[in-house]
């Protein structure tokens, strides 16, 4: 089966990169398993919009000359098919499942670096991860509790979001607005109900939670829509209006779990 068949919203393009990476990497003797996640597992991918993210599961931790033979790969492909930028991927050792803390070597955002596969990801995997090459996510990545999925997501309100919002600068860029919010609406109905849902899924919840709706019609439209470039007088307003409804509405999450 072509791997791009578990794509459910890849366009041609897609398919083509897909089947590209993982050709490339399947060589390799030490590559177990490729898997995707995100958007394009999830049934909520646009192209020319969403990242492509990605697992490759590899049989030991990759050494030196491994991990430059796949910056050269990242790179080439990028030169290849323009489209890769998009393309992230982070490769774990099959030994290495257990700790959830482990950085793990990650290609994103065209360079190398390490970080974890959070449990976030991993329950992605568990629930709708789609096998590009080798066996499925359930044999080799340990399951997420509800407690854990549910402890993680709080945290990372309280430590990364939370804080966030005492930099005022950052949230006149469209990135931190589109996150900021879909994290949030995402947060709440996994908190609530321990489901994951996609970032259209979450702009509905957002208009149930009371989000401003200039705002969320704005990230609607970045998303799903053909937007125009922010005037600095709406990004300076939308700054003000996302960071005044965030604030709140982590609180007020944040508190509900304690009671």
């Amino acid at each position: 089966m072509a791997v791009w068949e578990h794509a459910r919203m890849a366009d041609d393009a897609t398919r083509q990169l897909l089947d590209r990476f993982v050709g490339l990497l399947r060589p390799m003797p030490s590559v177990v398993a490729v898997w995707a996640h995100g958007s394009l597992a999830g049934g909520d991918y646009r192209p020319g919009r969403s990242d492509l993210d990605l697992i490759a599961v590899v049989a030991r931790r990759p050494s030196p000359e491994q991990e430059a033979r796949l910056v050269r790969l990242h790179e080439s492909l990028a030169a290849e098919l323009p489209q890769a930028s998009a393309l992230h991927c982070s490769y774990v050792a099959a030994g290495d499942w257990d700790d959830v803390s482990a950085r793990h070597l990650t290609w994103a955002h065209q360079e190398l670096m390490r970080r974890p596969v959070t449990p976030v990801t991993r329950a992605e995997l568990h629930r709708f991860g789609a096998v590009l090459h080798g066996p499925p996510p359930a044999g080799l990545v340990p399951p997420v509790t509800g407690r854990e999925l549910a402890g993680f997501v709080a945290d990372d309100l309280r430590e990364y979001w939370r804080p966030a919002l005492d930099h005022p600068e950052r949230w006149r860029r469209d990135i931190w607005v589109d996150l900021g919010l879909l994290t949030l609406a995402r947060a709440a109905k996994t908190l609530e109900s321990g489901r994951l849902i996609t970032k259209g899924e979450a702009l509905e919840v957002l208009v149930e939670l009371g989000a401003p709706a200039q705002v969320v019609e704005d990230v609607r439209q970045r998303r799903y829509g053909s937007p125009a470039p922010a005037s600095p007088q709406w990004a300076e307003r939308r700054a003000e209006l996302t960071r005044g409804y965030l604030g709140p509405a982590i609180d007020g999450l944040l508190a509900g779990r304690r009671t």
